[in-house]
């Protein structure tokens, strides 16, 4: 093994458009740094009332992972900010 990364060849894009937008960036866009030798990496952006979470992976089990992941953390993140 050389140590490089493989390219990833699984992606995956969800929009969430929402009152509290700036807040659940703030808390998401923190989490979204991605060690070196993980199989996934994650890019969050947010516009006006809108925050994008871009998952890209090099195998489909590890999209998948990253994805069960990062949706229970939105989903806990819109939990608590609509109490």
């Amino acid at each position: 093994m050389t140590g490089e990364q493989s390219q990833p060849t699984h992606t995956a894009e969800f929009r969430f458009v929402c009152p509290y937008a700036e807040k659940l960036y703030a808390v998401l866009a923190p989490e979204a740094g991605s060690d070196p030798g993980e199989k996934s990496r994650v890019r969050i952006s947010r516009d006006g009332d809108a925050v994008t979470l871009f998952v890209e992976a090099e195998d489909a089990s590890a999209l998948r992972a990253s994805l069960n992941m990062w949706l229970r953390l939105v989903n806990v993140c819109k939990e608590v900010l609509e109490l």
